[in-house]
């Protein structure tokens, strides 16, 4: 499937993309939480009576949580490695489930939702940057969008499970919903084992040989190999020629975390600042944008437009499972054809529109009682077109570009803070929802979601240059390129 350079994808790795699709398995998990919690609120709500500022609790705590997952996510991968940090999400999510799936009370399901959503911060972090890492230049979008991919199966199942289990006696149904997730916790804490380790993080520990090993493994040929693993020798600042099994890291790079803290945030080269607006700006964005809303609260969204039967509405949120499933899937395809991006700009576009028609015509639904079919109808495309332009485009370039920029001293740290406003925003969005409709109505929370994103277009468009088919190592000078310019940001455009 890979053609030549300019002409399209490159053939894909077999191996590369097999440590990938497992790695991304974790995502799936973590999809899964996310998409059954959807309709599980509305029967945990009935059994325990609780109020909408506690199912407000209940939905953003996990994001909440996975701030410190995601944050202690950095340190621990580079430390212990990318594969045992997977091993470690499966054993918190495995935790978290059997937690949840208990829930004799209020109090201990949220404190399953908390360990779960520490399971979700490591996730999160260490999924999209495995899959870097082990990627070649010309297929990386690709293998690097697939835990967003797991996202969205994992979302689809949480809906069709909330449709499958919704028949069960109260007490039963949502318990099996949300503990059945413990099942492939166990099943991935035992495959990830057969994964290789990451080659860059081995030769960022001095194991050449084992790095090299596993590059040929992951590489569409030797040359290709070779010159990966020359690139990563140069930025880590150890001879090219050295093919010693082992050998000594400079002390700058060994050290990880002593110091990086400083340099990243405190005292940054113009090009690292850059690259850390561009990373956390983008994922401020991906979540202050709305999507937490569809995704979680699509039930009442659906409601206030007129679908006011439970099984109904979770039928018709199972159709944004669908879509996010279906487009996130064909962003998979044009990430590397199209570009970073182009992906994201048209995304975004797309997102301002539908998000404006769903304001507008909730609006019109609501004035009417709900009794306007056409309202309801344009209600819920214009729900699925924004769910659609999300995840063409914002969704899986939040991931790829995010794992891609930082340089290699400064993934782990750079990602994990990252994945942290991520979810700050995510929670921020979950556990003020219901507040927001009440204060200005749904229509009015979609109407400033569109705003929002606005801003986030003209961010995107003089904050990212396109990073498609560029090896890791070459990310930092593609952050310098305007150097010497009045702007480094006002000529963006032109990359």
């Amino acid at each position: 499937m890979e053609k030549g350079e300019g002409q399209g994808l490159k053939k894909i790795n077999k191996y590369a993309c097999a440590c990938s699709i497992v790695a991304s398995m974790i995502s799936i998990i973590f999809g899964y939480d996310t998409g059954v919690m959807s309709g599980a609120m509305i029967f945990v709500k009935k059994e325990f009576n609780i109020s909408d500022a506690k199912t407000e609790v209940l939905a953003g705590i996990l994001n909440l949580c996975a701030l410190v997952g995601s944050l202690s996510a950095g340190r621990t991968s580079d430390y212990i490695g990318r594969r045992y940090t997977i091993v470690i999400a499966s054993i918190i999510f495995l935790l978290g489930s059997v937690v949840m799936g208990y829930g004799p009370s209020y109090a201990v399901l949220l404190v399953g939702r908390c360990i779960a959503g520490v399971g979700v911060g490591f996730a999160l972090m260490i999924a999209p940057v495995y899959s870097a890492e082990v990627s070649s230049p010309s297929t990386r979008g690709f293998l690097t969008s697939l835990p967003e991919v797991g996202i969205s199966i994992g979302i689809l199942l949480g809906y069709l499970s909330n449709y499958i289990f919704s028949g069960l006696p109260l007490r039963l149904g949502w318990r099996i919903m949300l503990g059945i997730a413990a099942i492939p916790s166990l099943f991935l804490a035992i495959c990830i084992l057969r994964m290789p380790e990451s080659p860059r993080w081995l030769i960022m520990k001095g194991r050449l040989g084992e790095a090299k090993e596993i590059m040929y493994k992951v590489s569409n040929d030797p040359e290709e190999a070779e010159l990966r693993l020359r690139e990563i020798k140069r930025a880590i600042g150890i001879d090219e020629n050295c093919d010693d099994d082992s050998v000594r890291i400079p002390d700058s790079v060994k050290s990880q975390g002593e110091g990086i803290w400083k340099e990243l945030l405190l005292k940054p080269t113009k090009s690292l600042r850059w690259i850390l607006i561009a990373g956390v700006g983008i994922h401020f964005f991906e979540h202050a944008t709305g999507i937490e809303a569809v995704i979680l609260y699509s039930h009442k969204i659906f409601a206030k437009a007129g679908v006011h039967d439970h099984k109904h509405q979770i039928l018709a949120t199972c159709g944004v499972g669908l879509t996010k499933f279906s487009f996130i899937v064909l962003s998979t395809i044009l990430i590397d054809r199209v570009g970073r991006r182009k992906l994201v700009l048209t995304s975004v576009s797309g997102m301002i529109v539908a998000l404006t028609g769903l304001g507008t015509f909730l609006t019109l639904a609501e004035q009417s009682g709900g009794k306007l079919i056409w309202t309801l109808v344009l209600s819920i495309i214009t729900t699925y077109s924004y769910v659609a332009f999300f995840n063409v485009g914002l969704a899986p370039v939040t991931w790829v570009y995010t794992a891609e920029i930082f340089p290699l001293r400064y993934r782990g740290l750079g990602v994990g803070i990252g994945v942290a406003v991520n979810r700050l925003m995510n929670a921020t969005v979950s556990m003020t929802f219901l507040s927001m409709m009440s204060a200005m109505t749904i229509a009015g929370t979609f109407f400033m979601f569109a705003g929002i994103s606005i801003i986030a277009l003209i961010f995107f468009y003089y904050f990212l240059p396109e990073t498609k088919g560029k090896s890791l190592e070459e990310m930092e000078a593609l952050f310098t390129r305007n150097k010497g310019s009045k702007s480094n940001f006002v000529e963006i455009g032109k990359y």
